[in-house]
């Protein structure tokens, strides 16, 4: 009988990169949303002034966030709203 580890590492050998991109971001999904009531903004892993990875996505940016607090979220929405501009492409 196999391990889940073994398992996996023998698929990974004979995926194509394509697939193993999402199964990385899938892996790192699940990492984070398992762990998303305890995460603060002080156990972030990236510290102050370290540049993010490249390709990072969406999720990454869940280290960073937190529950809002406050009874001013739908004044904020409407600001960020108000002020925004168009992108240029």
């Amino acid at each position: 009988m196999t391990t889940i580890n073994e398992q996996l590492l023998a698929a990974i050998k004979t995926a194509p990169e394509s697939i193993l991109e999402q199964t990385l971001d899938y892996l790192e999904y699940l990492k984070i949303r398992k762990n998303a009531s305890g995460i603060k903004l002080a156990d972030a892993s990236i510290q102050d002034g370290e540049a993010m990875q490249r390709r990072s996505k969406a999720k990454d940016l869940l280290k960073f966030a937190s529950n809002w607090q406050g009874d001013d979220f739908e004044k904020c929405l409407q600001f960020v709203c108000n002020t925004r501009s168009d992108g240029e492409f």
